[in-house]
């Protein structure tokens, strides 16, 4: 499958542009693609997560994604979706508001070596001269075009109506998705349903300064099976920075989701094979628990990292009770199923100082150190064929070194095989 085919599957396209010339267009080595990410707030919230997810998917198939925050064009303010004026931001904030929003997608997408880019329109917007940009880029918009679209027409019928600075959004937006193709060759922009007009207008704008092709694609709206927005509770948003919403706090909303939009929320939020989500239609009570359990573990697992993840996992067992998961159930998840044995004291234990982990122990030493193999040759065969296990998760690679950041209260689980477990622990 290509990725196109991908997001498809997982319920992320509401429309696109030239289908098939996008999808030409992605099998390329370089292709790039981007999604705008307004500085409004400090941290980003669930609502922004179906774009980064998007984008995560796009960086698996071999692509880069971009990153654009908007601190040119969130000294502006986009009217899309708004039936009032946004506030403007300080340039301060604005900046403030970037390096928090980097440090999050860092969660989601892999910036290093240039693998994907964060990018700021500040530094083309800023220094736009108005007559230069005016006799360059506005002859190729319609004013009557621009006041059809749909991010217009909501503020056109509102009481407050539309300012001047705001009618300005669509021209700037495909200003950046030009820039970004003279600068990086980048030619499909992502976006909400509700940036479509945007999005085009941009496309439409390269095409006629560039004589190339680009390309736009949309995700849909994503609410909850009772018709609220995703990602909205009583308390308010629910926030990507630990700061605002807990570990804890954000497994939980994920653990409370409906029945009805489990399955959903897998196929956008987590990285779990279709194959396995599509059979949680057919789960009994029972286990339909377990599996908003294992979308609760492994949302906050890529929001938030494992240790995290584990810690929010076992605070909530500890409250609620643990669940004992069938290895039927969404097999390809981490998240801890032996509960008996896990909770067992009579699982041997070894007894290591922080110091010996502190600079690093290699995962074959510690395989032959519990005795769970006679030999350290033992345990790099045992790993090549896929049975060792740290923390229920295959080791992949002999030469893969356990830290202090494996530990969750300082105690990890080794295994061998199905029925061989040994668990460690950092001497108190």
């Amino acid at each position: 499958m290509n990725v196109i085919e991908v997001l498809q599957e997982r319920g992320f396209i509401e429309g696109m542009t030239h289908d098939e010339a996008l999808k030409a267009y992605l099998e390329q080595k370089d292709a790039s693609c981007y999604v705008g990410f307004d500085p409004t707030a400090s941290s980003l919230h669930i609502g922004h997560l179906l774009p980064i997810m998007a984008l995560a998917h796009m960086q698996k198939y071999g692509l880069r994604p971009i990153a654009l925050v908007g601190g040119g064009t969130g000294l502006i303010g986009d009217p899309s979706g708004k039936t009032e004026m946004r506030k403007f931001l300080s340039p301060d904030d604005v900046v403030f508001n970037k390096n928090s929003i980097k440090n999050q997608l860092s969660r989601f997408i892999d910036f290093d070596d240039n693998k994907a880019l964060l990018a700021d329109n500040a530094d083309w917007l800023t220094s736009l001269k108005y007559i230069s940009f005016l006799r360059n880029i506005g002859p190729h918009f319609s004013v009557n075009r621009m006041i059809k679209a749909e991010s217009y027409k909501m503020r056109l019928d509102s009481e407050e109506g539309l300012s001047f600075i705001e009618f300005n959004y669509m021209l700037l937006q495909a200003y950046d998705f030009l820039k970004l193709c003279e600068m990086y060759d980048c030619r499909l922009q992502m976006g909400g349903s509700d940036q479509w007009g945007n999005i085009v207008a941009g496309v439409e704008l390269i095409r006629r300064k560039r004589r190339e092709s680009a390309f736009g694609l949309t995700f849909p709206l994503i609410t909850t099976s009772s018709g609220k927005k995703m990602g909205k509770t009583e308390k308010g948003a629910v926030w990507l920075d630990a700061r605002k919403t807990s570990p804890y706090e954000y497994y939980q909303f994920w653990v409370n989701t409906d029945d009805k939009d489990v399955a959903k929320f897998m196929a956008l939020f987590t990285y779990l094979p279709m194959s396995e989500i599509d059979d949680v239609g057919y789960l009994d009570d029972s286990s339909l628990n377990c599996a908003k359990s294992v979308l609760a573990f492994e949302a906050t697992l890529i929001a938030h990292g494992r240790e995290e993840a584990l810690k929010a996992y076992k605070t909530a067992s500890s409250i609620f009770g643990a669940r004992s998961f069938p290895d039927n159930v969404l097999p390809s998840s981490t998240i801890p199923r032996e509960k008996v044995v896990l909770e067992d004291v009579s699982v041997p234990q070894t007894l290591i100082s922080e110091q010996q982990v502190k600079d690093g122990i290699s995962i074959v030493e510690l395989f032959f150190m519990t005795g769970l193999v006679k030999s350290k040759g033992a345990a790099r065969r045992l790993i090549d064929q896929g049975g060792a296990y740290l923390n229920n998760e295959r080791v992949t690679a002999s030469d893969d070194v356990v830290t202090m950041t494996d530990f969750a209260n300082n105690e990890i689980m080794l295994r061998s095989g199905k029925k061989h477990y040994h668990k460690i622990r950092i001497k108190p």
